[in-house]
């Protein structure tokens, strides 16, 4: 039982930390746009700071993924499932089996292509010249995280009975 509370902690830091880490890649768009707008007030050129916005929006949203389900923040199909009532638990397995399934093979081809990209020394086609696998980490350490989400909700639920995605809409349907 012990093992299986630190394990819990230990998962739900990583789905903290991967949510405060989508917050630095927002703080870090934000400071580039700032940077931008300096440089163009002073008649100055920030080359590749579009680009760089784009790797931090991509790495913000994969990194936010896993801390957004752990929190109910994902679209989910809470009408139809309440309407399966006593086959509810059989619908939230289906939902949770199809997530795992679909993230696993998405968090496989993600670390894939970004090998790839590193074998292949490709570069991105903007003025950065960024080696192109080095915003696809983020995006393949973001999923990976989501794919380790969608496995501890699955398996939780097949378990317990109860899947821990924590919202007050959830809460209310399930009877709490």
């Amino acid at each position: 039982m012990a093992t299986a509370r630190a394990l819990r902690r230990f998962l739900d830091a990583l789905y903290l930390a991967g949510g405060v880490i989508a917050g630095g890649f927002l703080i870090a768009i934000l400071l580039l746009i700032v940077a931008q707008m300096v440089a163009r007030w002073t008649g100055h050129v920030f080359p590749g700071a579009t680009d760089y916005a784009g790797y931090c929006m991509a790495g913000a949203s994969f990194f936010a993924f896993a801390y957004a389900l752990n929190h109910g923040a994902h679209i989910r199909v809470s009408i139809l499932l309440s309407a399966l009532g006593r086959f509810r638990w059989w619908g939230e397995v289906w939902c949770f089996g199809i997530g795992t399934v679909t993230a696993t093979w998405f968090a496989w081809y993600a670390v894939r292509g970004m090998l790839v990209s590193r074998r292949w020394n490709e570069l991105s086609q903007g003025l950065d010249a960024t080696p192109i696998w080095i915003p696809q980490l983020s995006m393949a350490a973001g999923v990976i995280l989501l794919a380790i989400a969608f496995w501890d909700h699955l398996i939780r639920l097949i378990v317990t009975g109860r899947h821990g995605i924590t919202t007050d809409l959830t809460d209310q349907a399930q009877g709490e």
